[in-house]
């Protein structure tokens, strides 16, 4: 390479996942030994027939799945979200305060880009999701690990103490990824008073929460009470992917939850980076996915054998 390179994007180590898969590139594997891939605890049936069907049914007869959409997504979607997350954690959410975003990644990236620049601490409790350490890599924003011993659960009173005047956020992973632990309601709320004393925005990302023991269409339940706090705007920075429950990994859907004020800045990211989610993400079908959660994601969670509660380096 003889032009400029970014040296943060330089310093940062490259995608696990396709490391690996170069790893296996022109190799043959015999069919009584088969190479088995436990690197990712992804799906990897196709999503369920209804779904297939009311995707192509879009595609062929909905105009509108064709064309640029609101940047923040779907407005009966949005609405979709906030009417069933207000219900399933017990608090109270706006369409207002949700938005549509390419996957769980991009959610993530447009949070983060939205709180931190070069310089600026963002706390990881180890071991972390490698695309969050990624992108704070490439941002120039420095990763304050949070060693979390052998339980695997980060405790609140540490986090304090790594705290400084850089430090902007705090990010957790429940259930985690990759280390599979379902965070105790008693230790998110605890990290939310953490963050809120010091006005630092607290990111939790449930990738995995239609996976959680706690919390599922059959037993309801919730992993914890964050949005029960009538104040959650001010501190809470909750992620979302339809890509495991749903079997969507390809399709690339996910969902910010935050303040009317974090989303206006989260607009102009995602208005650079792609414009607006997915075309079909905007469509009937995906909003389908909200309003068929006791249908398509039941289906989907029970019969996809790969979309294990216990996540192995995965993707978002």
């Amino acid at each position: 390479m003889t032009s400029p390179l970014n040296p943060a994007f330089a310093a940062t180590e490259p995608p696990p996942v396709m490391e690996a898969r170069r790893w296996i590139t022109g190799k043959t594997f015999p069919s009584d030994r088969p190479l088995i891939n436990v690197s990712q605890a992804a799906p990897v049936e196709s999503p369920p027939l209804a779904l297939r069907q009311a995707i192509a049914e879009a595609a062929l007869n909905d105009p509108d799945a064709h064309l640029y959409g609101p940047v923040l997504g779907l407005p009966a979607l949005r609405a979709e979200i906030a009417a069933q997350w207000s219900a399933s954690y017990g608090g109270s959410i706006r369409p207002e305060q949700v938005a549509i975003t390419q996957g769980c990644n991009q959610a993530f990236t447009a949070a983060l880009a939205t709180l931190a620049g070069p310089g600026d601490e963002v706390i990881l409790p180890t071991p972390w999701y490698f695309n969050h350490k990624m992108w704070l890599d490439m941002a120039s924003v420095t990763t304050v690990p949070l060693d979390t011993g052998a339980s695997l659960i980060p405790d609140a009173a540490a986090c304090a103490a790594l705290i400084t005047s850089r430090t902007r956020a705090i990010v957790l992973v429940s259930p985690n990824n990759p280390g599979g632990v379902e965070y105790p309601a008693e230790i998110l709320s605890a990290f939310r008073d953490i963050a809120r004393t010091h006005g630092l925005a607290l990111i939790v990302d449930e990738t995995y929460r239609d996976f959680d023991s706690r919390h599922s269409i059959e037993i309801g339940g919730r992993p914890h009470d964050l949005f029960a706090d009538p104040a959650w705007g001010d501190t809470l920075i909750q992620l979302y992917s339809f890509s495991k429950a749903y079997r969507l990994t390809g399709h690339r859907v996910g969902a910010m939850v935050a303040s009317e004020a974090r989303l206006a800045e989260v607009e102009k990211f995602l208005d650079t980076v792609a414009i607006c989610p997915a075309s079909w993400a905007r469509s009937r079908p995906c909003g389908g996915c909200a309003t068929s959660g006791n249908g398509w994601q039941a289906n989907a969670t029970r019969s996809s054998p790969a979309a294990a509660p216990w996540p192995t380096a995965s993707r978002n």
